[in-house]
């Protein structure tokens, strides 16, 4: 009976053990993402957002002007920056998503966002929240197009 017991708690032991692996501990970084009309821009900077870490856009992936701001170009730049974030040991990101914005521009971001943040989950980062940071306006100056707006 006492043999059996002790036979229990071995294999206890060696369960825990197996089931246990090493944790690694995530390091985290800011994805800024500013997505237009024409092009898609990709930077990870650390934490704090000072120091960068990697920056890809668009227009270094593809030399056709027109399909700057494309999905299929935003998949190659997150492919791009999953490699670098992975060689730099950062494992998940916060992103920061940024339209033109102001007076003048769209609020709305470009084709290229939705796409980077889905590959970049496929590639296997990690992310966090993901925030709007699209300048708006409070009151400031007026439109261009005249009284009557523009006439098509």
């Amino acid at each position: 009976m006492a043999e059996e017991q002790v036979k229990v708690e071995e294999t206890k032991e060696v369960s825990k053990k197996a089931e246990a692996p090493a944790k690694k501990a995530e390091k985290w970084g800011i994805l800024h993402i500013f997505s237009s009309y024409n092009n898609t821009h990709l930077h990870v900077t650390d934490i704090t957002g000072t120091e960068t870490i990697g920056k890809v856009t668009g227009g270094m992936v593809t030399k056709s002007d027109r399909l700057k701001a494309s999905p299929n170009v935003a998949f190659a730049a997150a492919k791009q920056l999953s490699d670098l974030c992975k060689q730099k040991g950062i494992t998940s990101l916060y992103v920061k998503l940024r339209a033109v914005g102001g007076h003048n521009g769209p609020t709305t971001p470009g084709p290229g966002s939705q796409a980077a943040i889905k590959m970049l989950t496929r590639y296997g980062i990690r992310l966090g929240r993901i925030e709007d940071v699209t300048p708006i306006p409070h009151d400031s100056c007026k439109r261009k197009g005249g009284k009557r707006g523009r006439r098509v």
